[in-house]
């Protein structure tokens, strides 16, 4: 039996989070709010995951290594705030850019916020420690769900990436409402993760013992096969969802944007049924 832990789920997500949180810092085009919404979260959401293991079902090195991931996420986020008048780079570079644009086609220049050159940005290298550390959480987390221990950890650790991937996409998506002049390409290259991911993530929930015993019936979910087809019934919405997000942020109006964002929304819902209801019906074997 694989036991599903709320604790390492928490875990899970905040490592995942805060992976495509560097994935996306470091491309030095999103604001800096964005960041600090990305750390602050899943940082919350790792020391949540610490509080509930240590009170419910104590893991050490899981627990601990929660702990240490708040931390590291908090420690990231201060020295973001510190050094906040340095700016980020790409965003700075492209509204000076508009500003010129917008000067020479009107001739009024538009006043844009300053920044300091002379002080040193955010290092996105930094967004890297805590996730890292949350991993090998995430690993004893797994090891400690059950057996055999090689299933239990790659449904941990796959969980965690495709999860944090889908999660970051709906947030990023909702980013462009406070940031508009933001390129797609972060945008673009999270939902192309979460495509990527969720072949690895299908496979690790069909690994035997897996959902082909829950839908040819040899595990019995309690309502006559119907949670196995509705895990069915997110998986493949699930990556229908990702495709139709990609499709939309082809257009170029604005209102792509928020339609892509919208399906995320959706594709979250059907992304954590396509994992946690697996790995609840799958906890009774």
């Amino acid at each position: 039996m694989i036991e599903l832990q709320p604790a390492t789920v928490l875990l899970q997500l905040a490592v995942g989070g805060l992976a495509f949180t560097w994935v996306t810092t470091r491309r030095r085009e999103a604001g800096l709010g964005y960041g600090w919404l990305m750390r602050s979260f899943f940082g919350l959401l790792a020391g949540g995951g610490a509080g509930l293991g240590f009170a419910t079902d104590p893991v050490a090195v899981r627990d601990w290594a929660a702990v240490a991931t708040s931390m590291a996420a908090a420690v990231a986020l201060v020295v973001s705030v510190v050094r906040r008048r340095a700016g980020v780079s790409g965003q700075r570079e492209r509204a000076q850019r508009r500003s010129r644009e917008m000067a020479a086609m009107t001739g009024i220049d538009r006043v844009e916020p300053r920044f300091d050159p002379n002080r040193a940005e955010f290092p996105p290298a930094l967004d890297l420690v805590a996730p890292l550390i949350g991993l090998i959480g995430v690993v004893a987390g797994g090891l400690d769900a059950g057996d055999p221990a090689v299933l239990a950890v790659a449904r941990t650790v796959v969980g965690a990436f495709f999860l944090g991937a889908v999660t970051s996409s709906m947030l990023l998506g909702h980013w462009y409402l406070v940031q508009p002049g933001l390129a797609r390409g972060p945008l673009l290259e999270l939902v192309r993760w979460t495509g990527l991911l969720w072949l690895p993530e299908l496979v690790v929930m069909l690994w035997p013992v897996g959902m082909v015993s829950v839908l040819n019936g040899s595990i019995d979910d309690g309502y006559n096969g119907l949670l196995g087809w509705f895990w069915g019934a997110c998986t493949i919405t699930t990556i229908g969802l990702v495709i139709l997000a990609r499709a939309a942020l082809r257009e170029r109006f604005y209102s792509a944007v928020m339609a892509a964002t919208g399906l995320l929304y959706l594709g979250i819902l059907t992304a954590f049924g396509m994992d946690l209801v697996a790995r609840v019906l799958l906890d009774t074997t």
